[in-house]
């Protein structure tokens, strides 16, 4: 994906559910795209994983989730040049 695919990139929203309360977590395609393959590597389902996330994060969830999925590719050596 290049830098010209970003520019129309469109937020996604999903409702989940959190401490028995629903919410809405807007992220872009990408961002979930990641996220699923994550939760599919770890074998745990999606909703698991952000709910591990939320459990430790210090900021608001959205940004959590994007952190994740950055540190989860370093991790992976995405980022090893």
């Amino acid at each position: 994906m290049g830098t010209d695919d970003l520019s129309g990139e469109q937020f996604h929203k999903r409702s989940i559910t959190l401490h028995r309360h629903r919410t809405s977590i807007s992220l872009e395609k990408a961002y979930w795209e990641a996220l699923e393959m994550a939760a599919k590597v770890q074998g745990i389902p999606l909703i698991q994983l952000i709910r591990n996330i939320d459990s430790t994060r210090k900021g608001n969830l959205a940004s959590a989730l994007r952190l994740y999925v950055l540190e989860f590719a370093r991790r992976r050596g995405v980022f090893d040049c």
